[in-house]
């Protein structure tokens, strides 16, 4: 079992490996929760995420035997870089079993701390069994994601770094997917100060951990999916559940709009990239699903900021088309010369920016002689939009 002492021992290990990252106040995401709001953000650490506490002191606490061994981990995401960059300040041996559908991204960000990567299976789970497997052949040390004491003390530095930057919160707000981070947090966090509230978010896409804490049991999900991949866990595990159900007070879900919200914000309001797993705190303060935190001193792990570049373009072009920044129409013209002229000019005069168009006159749904136009452009917000679509429609262009 993991106490206080063991997180204490586990801050002395890392440090100079991993970085105290920064905590700063984040005064607009204040105002929109009505709580003084500060930021922890692992997004900022050296492998883009948090995994490297845990994964650096499981390997600092082997055997000189152990490690000459070599260790093996089964991920395709920021585990996978913490045990790979923690093995090679040891100069050992590292093997990361990804499946096969992992992205060349991920697999390079691997190798290029110098761990061997195994490609097994079609998804996680797969993967992991083999590697299971493959270590005890090969005798090689596991080093679970969260189902481990020193990974979950590792882990539970974060709240030993908050803690000495402000020691009158009221409330954490934390990641949970697997439970590593939340079990080690809450653990430091009660030990020191009862009467901090410790609060769990995870994904709705996997429900797992929510279900289990409510229920008091272990509860496994059939399927997973949300974009939030850093905490798309599909099995609960009794061992962090125990840590769960002693030191968190409060245990809640988002859903994948509001993570992507959360996602833009940051990126806009804050200047920063965080995944997906990283945002559910914020995202559950900015939908106001934590009111009762009003008036008081509230700090969020960002616990990550590995986000696949194609995801996050996907969330901006949503999020501007959401906020009235973008904005795409259809309208069906007279194929003719000047048509198509006198309609953009109209957009012109609206102040629109056209950013793509396409033309269509084959279309089997128009009558001969006609042409569909689809344009994108940017807009000026609700507003600008409204006027828009009632200058188009006094113009002829769109119908009720």
């Amino acid at each position: 079992m993991v106490d206080i002492n063991k997180i204490y021992e586990a801050r002395e290990r890392i440090k100079g490996v991993v970085v105290d990252t920064p905590f700063s106040f984040a005064p607009y995401l204040s105002e929109i929760a009505g709580c003084q709001v500060y930021l922890k953000k692992e997004n900022l650490q050296v492998t883009g995420a948090f995994k490297i506490r845990g994964a650096y002191n499981k390997i600092a606490s082997l055997t000189n035997e152990q490690r000459a061994c070599g260790v093996i981990a089964a991920s395709a995401g920021n585990h996978a870089q913490g045990v790979a960059m923690s093995a090679s300040k040891f100069e050992i041996k590292a093997i990361i079993v990804m499946p096969e559908s992992t992205p060349l991204t991920k697999i390079n960000g691997v190798k290029y701390f110098g761990a061997e990567v195994i490609l097994h299976g079609t998804n996680y789970d797969e993967a992991y069994a083999f590697a299971r497997l493959y270590g005890e052949k090969n005798a090689l040390t596991f080093v679970h994601p969260f189902e481990d004491a020193a990974v979950i003390a590792g882990q539970g530095t974060i709240a030993l770094d908050i803690l000495d930057k402000c020691d009158t919160l009221d409330a954490v707000i934390i990641p949970a997917g697997g439970g590593g981070l939340i079990s080690g947090m809450a653990l430091a966090l009660k030990a020191i100060n009862p009467n901090i509230e410790v609060i769990g978010v995870s994904a709705k896409g996997a429900p797992a951990l929510k279900n289990s804490y409510d229920l008091k049991k272990v509860v496994d999900s059939i399927n997973v999916r949300t974009i939030a991949d850093g905490i798309a866990v599909r099995d609960t595990s009794a061992i962090t559940l125990e840590y769960i159900l002693k030191n968190v007070d409060k245990f809640i879900s988002v859903d994948d709009e509001e993570i992507a919200s959360a996602i833009l914000f940051l990126l806009e309001k804050q200047k920063l990239v965080v995944e997906g797993a990283g945002a559910v705190g914020v995202a559950a303060l900015l939908h106001h699903k934590l009111e009762h935190l009003k008036g008081k001193k509230v700090a969020v792990v960002l616990s990550g900021g590995n986000m696949d570049v194609t995801l996050l373009s996907v969330i901006i072009e949503k999020g501007l088309l959401k906020s009235g920044r973008k904005m795409n129409i259809t309208v069906t013209l007279i194929d003719k010369p000047g048509s198509l002229m006198r309609f953009t000019e109209i957009l012109k005069d609206l102040n629109a920016n056209i950013v793509h168009i396409s033309y269509d006159r084959t279309s089997i749904s128009l009558d001969y002689g006609d042409a569909n136009v689809t344009v994108h452009m940017e807009t000026k917000g609700d507003e600008h939009q409204q006027e828009i679509r009632r200058v188009l429609k006094n113009e002829g262009y769109l119908r009720d």
